[in-house]
């Protein structure tokens, strides 16, 4: 999704300035961060207290543009690349790691939407607010969407996720004629009880803004939006993501949001405001930026991504 505006609300950069554990950790160099998101993601439990370990060893910066399948990609003949594999029935096996755990995908936006403007400009209230029922998501240059992107990577992150026996749930796979909107998406992952949801999305920021980044929920209360019993286990979840997202694509933390930690904390995002479960969102990199997209085209860093994703559910559940 496209955050332009957004991103560079003075509520997120005023709790960005007060994220002081964070901020410290941005001045470390890429490679120092990048340990430290993998260690947390390997089983710190994100305490205000924790303090990076030695570094372990990761791609470099530029390793990206050589990562497997960034020009090697499976593409049908519209250029987007094919799924995994044909979208298998819902619901865990029962058994491995993740049995018992329910688990909700939310793939950003819907290929409809496009054709039902009127319709997702619709407000709806994020209980905070009222905002747009939901957006047609960006795109890459050559128009590539982000809806396709979403649910090829959700396909991919089900697939993972299933083999390890949890149940999981999309609140849409392209079969809805629009939408649905944010607090409907919200309101899916609530009444599943999920034990994680996860938003799948893409970024649409300026040429030379790279990187994935993970949004978590802020504290806010108002209406039908009270986050406070979900912003703990929502970073933990956030955090675990990110690690293991780093370990598995290589991707480096956003240059353009989060201050250099790949996390940043939101208050005007009603998938997150009215949620009751742990949630966050990941924008998985910038579909307006050339190395940025090559990725994001490609089928095989497509699996990277969902791995990384899937990954960092796993040892969020404890599987």
């Amino acid at each position: 999704m496209s955050y332009d505006s957004e991103s560079s609300n003075p509520d997120s950069r005023s709790r960005r300035g007060r994220r002081r554990a964070l901020v410290t950790l941005a001045a470390l160099a890429p490679a120092v961060l990048a340990g430290w998101l993998v260690w947390q993601a390997m089983g710190s439990t994100g305490g205000q207290d924790d303090k990076p370990p030695k570094v372990l060893p990761l791609p470099s910066h530029g390793a990206r543009s050589s990562l497997p399948g960034a020009d090697t990609a499976t593409l049908t003949a519209s250029g987007t690349p094919r799924s995994a594999s044909p979208t298998p029935p819902q619901g865990g096996t029962g058994t491995g790691p993740l049995a018992g755990k329910t688990v909700v995908i939310d793939p950003g936006h819907n290929p409809n939407n496009f054709r039902h403007t009127q319709e997702i400009n619709e407000p709806v209230n994020i209980g905070t607010n009222e905002k747009e029922c939901d957006t047609t998501g960006t795109e890459t240059n050559d128009g590539y969407t982000e809806a396709e992107f979403t649910l090829d990577v959700s396909h991919r992150i089900r697939a993972i996720l299933e083999k390890q026996g949890a149940k999981v749930i999309f609140t849409q796979n392209g079969d809805r004629t629009f939408g649905p909107c944010v607090d409907e998406r919200a309101r899916i992952g609530n009444q599943a009880k999920a034990d994680a949801v996860v938003s799948v999305h893409a970024d649409g920021a300026a040429q030379g803004q790279r990187g994935f980044h993970v949004i978590l929920p802020a504290k806010v209360k108002g209406g039908a939006a009270d986050t406070a019993p979900i912003v703990g286990p929502s970073r933990e979840l956030g955090v675990r993501i990110a690690g293991k997202f780093v370990q598995d694509t290589g991707m480096n933390a956003s240059n353009y949001v989060g201050d250099g930690t790949a996390l940043d904390i939101r208050s005007d995002l009603g998938g997150l405001n009215l949620s009751t479960v742990p949630k966050v969102f990941i924008e998985c990199g910038n579909m307006r930026d050339s190395r940025d997209s090559a990725l994001l085209k490609s089928a095989d860093w497509h699996q990277k991504a969902a791995q990384g994703i899937a990954d960092g559910i796993t040892a969020f559940l404890g599987g």
